[in-house]
């Protein structure tokens, strides 16, 4: 049974994408073809990337916080990355997460939620080219909403129904690539 990760991409206190990575998990667990964990970055409190030695040269971690995000990462078959679009980017919390790792990531597949005031693309194309250095595979399908008719005042999250159509689509490619790709891992 594949392991598929649903991971928030902001760390903010007053942010709202814990309520879009709940909502894409609740229709996850519908399924019975793999196994879904919501993984919430803040949870880690990973500090500032900082390593003396980038990952891709070595796994020997200095932060203490980076080596339960590595058993994390490594434990998943696959991701769903929730993403919200900061200045036309991913986050900073995001980004050094991603950082403090890369055999965690390699040969797994990264399916892409996002929103924002323009659905979050750019983000996700930042996203996509990101994660294509620690080899991870993003799916074709990308949810992405508008900050201004699928929340309530830019805080209540609210999707339009069509939405979920696409997410069981996105989740579909997810599986199937993660099921492909662990062969090679």
């Amino acid at each position: 049974m594949m392991k598929i990760g649903i991971i928030t991409g902001s760390t903010r206190d007053s942010r709202v994408n814990l309520q879009v990575a709940e909502w894409v998990k609740s229709i996850a667990e519908k399924r019975t073809d793999a196994d879904f964990e919501l993984v919430d970055i803040k949870d880690y409190n990973l500090p500032k990337f900082n390593e003396p030695i980038t990952a891709i040269m070595i796994r020997d971690y200095q932060a203490s916080e980076a080596k339960p995000w590595s058993d994390k990462i490594d434990s998943l078959d696959g991701f769903i990355f929730v993403l919200a679009e900061y200045n036309k980017g991913i986050t900073s919390g995001l980004k050094d997460a991603i950082d403090y790792l890369y055999q965690e990531w390699n040969n797994k597949a990264a399916g892409i939620v996002s929103y924002g005031s323009t659905l979050g693309v750019s983000a996700a194309n930042d996203l996509r080219l990101i994660l294509s250095v620690p080899k991870v595979a993003t799916v074709g399908t990308q949810v992405a909403m508008n900050l201004f008719t699928d929340f309530q005042d830019m805080s209540k999250f609210n999707p339009a129904p069509f939405h979920q159509k696409t997410v069981i689509k996105l989740l579909d490619e997810v599986i199937a690539w993660s099921t492909a790709l662990k062969t090679i891992r």
